[in-house]
């Protein structure tokens, strides 16, 4: 067994998060995170890792990109045949992790999902680049491919189809919105005594508490 080298280790000091300095609302607490490490141009801060269940209990991770926030939830988008959506299916709760080394912060959320409306989809499809909106075309998500040279030539085939017009969004392609019940606030400390400060949903409010690192 290889033993990971005790040179990675480091100590983490950039920052302190007390119960002083929260925002009674987990929303807002999380868009002041967020803006921070916007300001601070960190790479796709918008990157998340969503975490779902297959139907044999296995549990699956990969990473997407947050497109929508508002007090109602969390939005990303993906084909609705697509694994993900297959395992959202059949069981709609699910959780994100933000990771923001630079400010060796993280973010944990916990919920369930479900899909946008019709229109919510529709209109962000809308601002995506025109490639995009092809490749959205030109995937099978998640299905088995030949070769990359197959998916090559399904884009040319969309491009072709579709080179005199605006593309429309496929039936199939849409998204989801996670709403959360939990919230968990990490913040690296000296001595790994971290900070964790969640917020849990109790009889529809938001109750604040800290755990031990």
């Amino acid at each position: 067994m290889s033993v990971i080298s005790s040179s990675l280790r480091k100590e983490y000091t950039q920052s302190k998060l007390m119960e002083t300095d929260l925002e009674p609302n987990p929303f807002d607490q999380f868009h002041k995170w967020f803006n921070d490490a916007v300001s601070a141009e960190l790479p796709l801060p918008n990157a998340m890792t969503l975490a779902t269940v297959k139907q044999d209990q296995t549990p699956v991770a990969r990473v997407v990109l947050l497109k929508e926030l508002d007090q109602r939830g969390f939005v990303f988008y993906t084909n609705y045949q697509s694994a993900k959506a297959e395992e959202l299916e059949y069981q709609n709760k699910a959780s994100l992790v933000f990771w923001w080394i630079s400010q060796e912060r993280q973010v944990r959320i916990e919920g369930f999902t479900e899909k946008v409306t019709e229109s919510e989809s529709e209109a962000y499809f809308a601002t995506r680049p025109r490639e995009s909106q092809l490749s959205a075309w030109a995937s099978d998500q998640s299905k088995p491919v030949s070769g990359r040279p197959e998916l090559e030539t399904k884009m040319t085939e969309m491009r072709s189809n579709f080179s005199d017009q605006s593309v429309p969004k496929p039936k199939e392609w849409g998204g989801y919105r996670l709403i959360p019940s939990f919230f968990e606030f990490w913040q690296g400390r000296e001595d790994r005594l971290h900070d964790r400060i969640c917020y849990l949903m109790d009889s529809d409010q938001w109750k604040i508490q800290r755990l031990s690192p």
